[in-house]
């Protein structure tokens, strides 16, 4: 009979992985939330771009008789803020059937003696601006006619009149897909980073009360059983995102949303699936060392608390500050500090504020961080795992005790 031989250390973090990944995937939660999540982003990408996209021209219909104030239509209308269409109609009969069926808002019928015009039920907001506009400019080409001047100049003029402002102090606009695309990076980021690393803290607790984990340890080393514990549950929230992120890629590409943004989808779904990668596993160290120091599930909270108020921080800020002020110094700093950046980075990225050395940077910090992380996570986990009863101090597990 042959010796059965000892797994080695990658092989057996992988099993310990796949166990995570077979348990999780299958769920009920993983498969209800990332359905909700996917639903709600094609959703939102729907009503953004029926809410959101611009207005349809003000299309407005000239009759023979009024044909001459075709072009001085179209001037008010960029005098005044108004995207107008103008189209010349041949007679009253076509005029008013466009009308009934919605072709055209409104029809100019005559310019003399006044501004007549027909509508089908009413004009919006738009249309009036522009009809009460052309017909003050109508009537004071009338009083120039009868002054003896050329009404047809004095109306290009006026059309065209616009103040020369001088600006001291000029703000770039704000790009309105970008900065929801930074809305939505931010709450992903934050919900998935909450969700994965509590899976974490909950599955070291649920095996320590269970003694599931005294049966594991007789085959595994303890950092070996964290480590494969957080590869699995990383790959599991990764997939996740993956999923909520392509669908919310195709649905502004297929919706047509990028037509009026400057956003660059593929590198913000991009960075934020790397920053998902190095976030997570940061807080999963943390929260996995951390729980492994209580043996009951409603301890959790007393001894993850202060990392989960830590992310909620960078958090508020990242939603709240930096879509409105990316260049904000606090946004800046955060973005650079282990564990904040994975929550503002991305942020910044979608908003295009982020250079790429800053994110670069940003990047390195953390991952420098990691060694040190899975040092004091592998000895904590280790010194506490095995331990029954009341709560540990972070000390006592150092020690082993």
């Amino acid at each position: 009979m042959s010796e059965l031989r000892p797994l080695g250390t990658s092989a057996t973090i992988r099993l310990v992985a796949g166990r995570e990944i077979r348990t999780r995937i299958l769920s009920k939660a993983f498969l209800l939330l990332t359905g909700v999540f996917v639903v709600a982003v094609v959703l939102g990408g729907l009503v953004f771009k029926l809410v959101g996209s611009d207005p349809d021209p003000v299309a407005i219909g000239v009759l023979p008789d009024a044909s001459g104030v075709s072009q001085q239509i179209s001037d008010t209308g960029k005098a005044v803020g108004v995207d107008v269409k103008v189209t010349d109609v041949p007679d009253a009969a076509t005029a008013r059937s466009d009308l009934r069926d919605g072709t055209l808002d409104a029809v100019v019928v005559s310019t003399s003696p006044t501004l007549a015009v027909e509508v089908h039920e009413e004009v919006d907001d738009q249309g009036k601006a522009l009809l009460g506009s052309l017909a003050q400019q109508l009537a004071l080409a009338g009083a120039v006619t009868d002054l003896g001047g050329d009404p047809a100049t004095v109306a290009q003029t006026v059309a065209t009149a616009a103040p020369d402002v001088t600006v001291l102090d000029p703000k770039e606009p704000r790009d309105g897909g970008q900065i929801a695309a930074g809305y939505i990076a931010g709450i992903l980021l934050f919900i998935t980073l909450m969700n994965a690393g509590q899976l974490v803290a909950q599955g070291v607790v649920e095996e320590k009360s269970s003694r599931v984990v005294e049966l594991l340890l007789a085959t595994v080393r303890p950092w070996q059983l964290m480590a494969g514990k957080v590869l699995g549950i990383g790959a599991v929230g990764l997939l996740q995102l993956v999923a909520i992120v392509g669908a919310g890629a195709a649905s502004v590409v297929g919706f047509g949303l990028l037509d009026s943004t400057s956003l660059d989808i593929g590198t913000a779904a991009l960075w934020a699936l790397v920053w998902f990668v190095i976030g997570f596993t940061s807080y999963a160290l943390a929260l996995a060392a951390l729980a492994s120091l209580v043996s009951r599930q409603e301890d959790i909270g007393s001894v993850t608390g202060p990392v989960i108020a830590f992310m909620v921080v960078p958090y508020v800020i990242a939603v709240s500050v930096a879509p409105w002020d990316p260049d904000n110094p606090l946004v800046k700093v955060l973005s650079f500090v282990p564990f904040a950046s994975p929550l503002v980075m991305p942020v910044r990225i979608a908003l295009g504020t982020a250079a790429a050395w800053e994110n670069l940077v940003a990047i390195a910090l953390s991952l420098a961080l990691l060694p040190v992380l899975v040092w004091f996570a592998g000895r904590v986990y280790s010194g506490a795992v095995l331990h029954a009863g009341g709560r540990l101090s972070i000390k006592q597990a150092l020690r082993g005790q």
